[in-house]
């Protein structure tokens, strides 16, 4: 079946969505994007948490100055004119604006900016996922903005998390965990991450840098919704070899169960009661079966 991306406002052939290779985001990663999932569910397909991932669309924007040249309203209308052109019942979904323009140098005050649609079928991010994956600490500390600003979604920033990837796959892991530049644990390179501790859901807090996922605030909500104690603090790197349980959660992750860290076997090396637990309220909760967090779907 032909698929369709958005460009500027129309809809162009999935090959035939081409820019130069000299283009600034290309060459100076100054893109920003978004990640957002559609799901099936009983009432035809929805997309979780739009109106959320949107906004954060918007405040990268504002980070980083470009002036996308749509209101929020018409980047909503545009995701979901996207998902009804190609027709897919499931998809990730690939907002992402840049500088289109050839031309070289750092500056960008006169450079073209293009906005871009993306929906691509897509399973799960992990291979292993429902047996849970070998994390392995990174030497690479996650950047902080005194560098960078680690709460918008920019191309360049992603620099700093396929490199601890890089290491960590390289050691035999399968992802890998990184630490604030103080040391305290931050996230995974492209996900939050959550510990269990004597019954309770603890999680890394802003000052760690994190990027302040939506699959992160759905987590806390799902978890206190069910009666399961939140903490958001700083996390000690020895936590992660003595918590009870640990797991990932992000837009393409969902939630991912991290049964190692460091070869230190989390749960006996398989996922935790409170992880599954979680991860069948995340399930039901994309894909529906929730009345009560129905207001998080926009129907397609």
């Amino acid at each position: 079946m032909q698929q369709y991306i958005w460009y500027n406002g129309k809809f162009v052939k999935f090959e035939d969505a081409k820019v130069h290779v000299l283009t600034h985001s290309l060459q100076y990663g100054s893109g920003i994007f978004e990640g957002i999932r559609e799901y099936s569910t009983s009432k035809g397909s929805a997309v979780f948490r739009l109106d959320e991932h949107v906004k954060r669309f918007f405040n990268s924007a504002e980070i980083y100055g470009i002036r996308l040249g749509f209101s929020q309203a018409g980047i909503r209308k545009a995701i979901v004119e996207t998902l009804r052109k190609n027709k897919l019942a499931e998809a990730y979904i690939r907002p992402f604006a840049f500088y289109d323009d050839a031309r070289i140098g750092l500056g960008t005050a006169s450079k073209k900016i293009s906005v871009i649609i993306a929906a691509v079928p897509f399973g799960s991010y992990f291979d292993n996922k429902d047996k849970g994956i070998k994390c392995k600490v990174s030497s690479w500390h996650r950047m902080n903005s005194l560098i960078m600003p680690p709460e918008a979604k920019s191309s360049g920033n992603y620099a700093n998390s396929i490199i601890a990837s890089l290491e960590a796959r390289n050691a035999g892991a399968d992802e890998a965990i990184m630490l604030s530049a103080n040391g305290y644990v931050a996230e995974g390179p492209g996900e939050n991450i959550f510990l269990v501790e004597d019954g309770k859901l603890i999680t890394p807090s802003r000052s760690a840098d994190i990027l302040m996922g939506i699959t992160r605030s759905t987590i806390i909500r799902l978890a206190e919704s069910i009666g399961i104690e939140v903490e958001e603090r700083e996390v000690h790197r020895e936590e992660l070899y003595t918590c009870d349980e640990a797991f990932f959660a992000g837009t393409a992750a969902e939630i991912t169960p991290i049964i190692s860290v460091d070869s230190v076997k989390k749960g006996g090396g398989r996922p935790g009661a409170m992880t599954l637990a979680l991860s069948d309220a995340y399930s039901s909760t994309v894909h529906g079966k929730k009345i009560e967090f129905d207001s998080w779907l926009t129907y397609v």
